[in-house]
């Protein structure tokens, strides 16, 4: 097995006339002579010559679109249009057959949502080959960013007993019998005979526990799922998905914006950089996808640009009231265009009116701080003014908010008045206070939806092909 060589190298090889050893899947067969072999390394397919005359008839019948064979041959420069090398078979074996009478992905167009119906075949398609490429190269990305910046990588616990947002939207835990839960004198459910001995669910942020590796390691970050038990079926919604959370100690507003958009420029020229030819072929598509479109509906620039084009401009920032006073004057607004009407101060914005913001108004990523507090979380610091919190929110053209963040309240008692007015108890949060009781600093952190940033990167529409196997209302198969 340790001979063979991914179709990727061959092909970015300049070395001919050498015997080598590839394996993959085949995609094409044609004339019983040319085998279009790929290995998932790249979309690109390397041209296998098989010597039909001398092979067993027996073997070239199983040489159908799906299986998966080894090919040992010699590699000599191709004559053949858009490839330069090809390899001659001195050898071929089976793998694994495929029925083509049964496989589903033959070589024809497919649309998406047959495809997310085969979700465990998908990764074979050129398609989700470049997302899928694109998605590790940005995962690589963000571990690579904050390693340089010296943060910690921390796991914070994907079974918990807070609802860090106060949402109220989780998965519950447990391990009672479905069919027979235990409950109490007053007919409520009995948790202390649960497994953890209290109700407990699955994580909705890591954010309250990775403050806590701030308060002692500086600067933190957290990657990894989390699940919102959110009744969406929408094309930005999923129940599971993956989060980035860095939290910095000894950091203010400013520093949270300055490090969310560095990160974010950071990944995108890194995918620009390791999957160029990926990010070539989700261009190309997106412009095919788009002829289908009335030219008043395509994008202004293509998916190559777009992504340059966050590169070398600044982020624009301004303030959650500034951003009102653009929304309420602006023309779809005053002509009643906006599904929601935006009228005044304390609105909170939808995600038209941020994509507005970013693809008409502004022509580029925007930041907006200073929120309402009565629309933002209790952990937020709060403003001079008593009516608006720290916090920043990262717009970006297509997907509208792709970060969200906060100077958290480091005050002790600022922190308890807001819990107590927003009804959050005190007591089950004891373990966070206490990072306000001993040694409290300045510090803030924000959460990156990383499923949200491939869907920027790879120019998909539907956030459910952006995650290997998408878990959403009524769908949780594989």
């Amino acid at each position: 097995m340790s001979t063979r060589i991914k179709i990727k190298a061959l092909l970015e090889s300049t070395q001919t006339d050498i015997d080598v050893t590839v394996k993959g899947w085949v995609r094409t067969f044609r004339n019983n002579q040319f085998i279009a072999l790929n290995d998932g390394s790249t979309n690109n397919n390397i041209q296998v010559v098989v010597d039909f005359e001398n092979t067993d008839p027996a073997l070239l019948k199983r040489i159908t679109t799906g299986a998966a064979i080894s090919v040992f041959g010699h590699l000599v420069p191709s004559l053949g249009k858009g490839q330069s090398v090809e390899i001659k078979a001195k050898t071929i074996e089976i793998l694994g057959d495929s029925d083509p009478e049964k496989y589903p992905l033959q070589p024809k167009k497919h649309s998406l949502e047959f495809l997310r119906e085969i979700a465990h075949l998908r990764f074979r398609t050129n398609t989700f080959g470049a997302i899928f490429r694109v998605r590790h190269s940005l995962a690589f990305a963000i571990h690579k960013f904050f390693e340089e910046r010296g943060f910690v990588y921390l796991h914070t616990p994907i079974i918990t007993a807070s609802d860090a947002e106060g949402a109220g939207e989780t998965f519950h835990v447990t391990n009672f019998d479905l069919n027979n839960v235990p409950k109490g004198d007053n007919g409520e459910v009995d948790f202390k005979q649960d497994f953890f001995g209290r109700s407990a669910n699955l994580t909705v942020s890591g954010q309250l526990e990775g403050e806590l590796g701030a308060m002692a390691l500086s600067d933190i970050y957290t990657f990894g799922p989390t699940f919102r038990a959110e009744n969406s079926n929408t094309t930005r919604h999923l129940a599971e998905f993956w989060m980035i959370e860095p939290e910095m100690a000894f950091a203010d507003i400013n520093d949270n914006m300055d490090t969310a958009e560095a990160l974010l420029k950071y990944v995108i020229a890194y995918a620009l950089d390791k999957n160029k030819e990926d990010i070539e072929f989700l261009t190309q598509r997106l412009l095919d996808e788009e002829k289908q479109k009335p030219q008043n509906e395509r994008s202004e620039m293509t998916l190559t640009e777009k992504l340059q084009f966050c590169l070398d401009n600044n982020f624009e920032r301004l303030t959650y009231t500034e951003a009102i006073d653009i929304l309420k004057e602006s023309t779809p607004n005053k002509k009643k265009k906006f599904q929601y009407l935006v009228e005044g101060w304390g609105t909170d914005l939808q995600s038209e009116h941020e994509r507005y913001l970013v693809e008409k108004h502004f022509k580029k990523p925007v930041i907006l701080t200073d929120y309402p507090k009565e629309i933002k979380s209790f952990y937020m610091r709060q403003n001079e003014d008593g009516k608006t919190v720290a916090a920043m929110d990262i717009l970006f053209p297509g997907i509208g908010e792709i970060v969200g963040g906060s100077q958290r309240e480091e005050r002790l008692e600022k922190l308890e008045q807001r819990m107590d007015e927003l009804g959050i108890p005190k007591d089950e949060l004891w373990w966070y206070l206490d990072t306000r009781r001993f040694g409290s600093c300045p510090h803030a952190g924000f959460g990156l939806g990383f499923e949200r940033l491939v869907l920027f990167v790879t120019g998909m529409g539907n956030i459910r092909d952006v995650i290997p196997f998408p878990r959403f209302p009524k769908n949780a198969e594989f």
